[in-house]
């Protein structure tokens, strides 16, 4: 795969999917919030993730679609390349101003699919600033509403988690999953929270999709 172009990225993260197949969209959020690219994006984008840290790409946010194609390079593909790891989280500040630059100046706008949209917000979800946790939550509420119906229950469950991701952040300062990977040292509550098997992140669908999902893969 050629990966000089911001289209290689947006044909990788977004595979042409039937509009009105629930089952189908769900199969694509898993694989998007589940890891089912990291072996691909780990093969084929590395080099690419390279560039982008050093500022190789920073043109590709002179328009709407390129620079949602950075904000991915930065913002998942250093989630899966670098997992586990500090690095992982070593480029949400470029990723979120990013985001919040082509909100001002009218590129989250002009993006056709909540998809696509969601993850041009998505670096917001993942700071530990509760000002962008906050706008992140507006934008995905907004998304529930200005969406078509059957999009509807995904985009529902992602301003959930939006608001659970919140709720962590009012409560630590910060997210305790990454902890580890960052050198912090975690405080009683917070390793009690990490071992409760409870984290957001983790945390499985609403049984209506999820059952939807299982009655696919059973046919």
């Amino acid at each position: 795969m050629a990966t000089e172009k911001y289209e290689d990225v947006l044909r990788f993260w977004f595979p042409v999917q039937p509009k009105t197949d629930q089952p189908a969209m769900v199969r694509q959020w898993e694989w998007w919030f589940r890891g089912g690219g990291n072996a691909e994006i780990i093969e084929h984008f590395s080099p690419l993730l390279e560039q982008a840290i050093r500022g190789e790409l920073d043109a590709w946010s002179r328009q709407p679609q390129s620079r949602l194609a950075l904000i991915l390079v930065l913002d998942q593909f250093s989630r899966s390349i670098y997992q586990d790891t500090a690095l992982a989280f070593a480029q949400d500040s470029k990723a979120c101003m990013l985001t919040l630059e082509g909100i001002n100046a009218g590129h989250y706008a002009s993006l056709k699919t909540p998809w696509e949209r969601t993850f041009f917000f998505l670096p917001l979800g993942h700071s530990e600033n509760l000002t962008n946790l906050e706008l992140a939550i507006e934008l995905a509420d907004d998304l529930v509403q200005e969406s078509p119906q059957e999009y509807r229950a995904l985009l529902e469950f992602s301003a959930a988690q939006a608001r659970r991701h919140r709720d962590i952040l009012t409560r630590f300062g910060r997210h305790p999953h990454r902890n580890k990977a960052l050198g912090r040292q975690s405080t009683p509550e917070e390793l009690e929270y990490l071992a409760s098997g409870q984290l957001v992140h983790t945390r499985s669908m609403p049984s209506h999709l999820s059952q939807s999902l299982s009655e696919t893969r059973a046919n």
